[in-house]
């Protein structure tokens, strides 16, 4: 499969970058689309040229440091998935795909379709730790938690902090991964000496990273590699108003 690419290619931060065209060949279907850009750069290096960089890890779906751009959408055209995940079997001989990096202020370009997505580290640093018991294991069963709080805390749990629900959205806002943060920890007891400074921290630090409010655009869910859903901002919004009103004003 031969394919023509169109993309992002800038040298540095503040730098002006373009969209470049390249011609890429003998592409097979079963390979990731991360492994098609590899042999991209392979053809790249062969001819002397720069190579693309790019973000990976794990390329199994798990890290969420891939954070490509294909044709639009943050991880691409396939759904619940990243885009290590991407199989070059979702295209045909002789497409023209287009990629470009994560895009928000909160994201500043580093160099070609690397993005610094480190503002997500401060936030988290933001939240702090929690309180703990030192000494021996507590016993499993003494702080019981009912199904449906626990399977909550999981499916928010399951944020792999990537960003694409901040380059979806149209105010580039980073509330639904800030919300799953809050969210896994709000529904478990083991979260609740900290509930009100974590809530109001993290916000206040979502906020000065640059990342726009949420107004029910709906993109972030509908990106989420993970299927994190909406829901986590309504309830991140019910704690930093229920923090809001607890802590005395500074």
């Amino acid at each position: 499969m031969n394919l023509t690419l169109r993309i992002w290619r800038q040298k540095g931060p503040g730098i002006p970058g373009e969209l470049k065209t390249y011609k890429v060949e003998g592409i097979l279907p079963d390979m990731s689309f991360l492994e098609m850009l590899d042999t991209l750069n392979e053809q790249l290096i062969g001819l002397g040229e720069d190579p693309v960089a790019f973000d990976h890890d794990c390329r199994e779906g798990i890290c969420g440091m891939c954070s490509l751009v294909i044709d639009g959408r943050p991880h691409g055209k396939d759904p619940l998935a990243t885009s290590c995940d991407n199989r070059m079997r979702r295209y045909k001989d002789g497409d023209t795909i287009t990629v470009e990096p994560f895009r928000a202020r909160g994201f500043p370009t580093v160099k070609d379709l690397v993005a610094d997505r480190s503002a997500f580290d401060r936030i988290l640093q933001a939240g702090g730790f929690v309180s703990v018991n030192t000494g021996s294991a507590p016993e499993a069963n003494a702080a019981p938690v009912p199904r449906h709080k626990a399977e909550l805390a999981m499916d928010a749990a399951s944020c792999v902090g990537c960003g694409a629900c901040v380059a979806a959205c149209p105010n580039a806002s980073a509330m639904l991964f800030v919300a799953a943060k809050i969210s896994q920890l709000a529904l478990l007891p083991q979260g609740g000496p900290e509930r009100e400074r974590r809530a109001l921290a993290m916000m206040r630090r979502h906020d000065k990273e640059g990342f726009g409010n949420c107004t029910n655009e709906g993109e972030c869910e509908a990106t989420c590699p993970k299927g994190v859903k909406l829901s986590n901002i309504a309830r991140l919004n019910r704690e930093f108003l229920r923090a809001s009103l607890r802590t005395p004003v500074e």
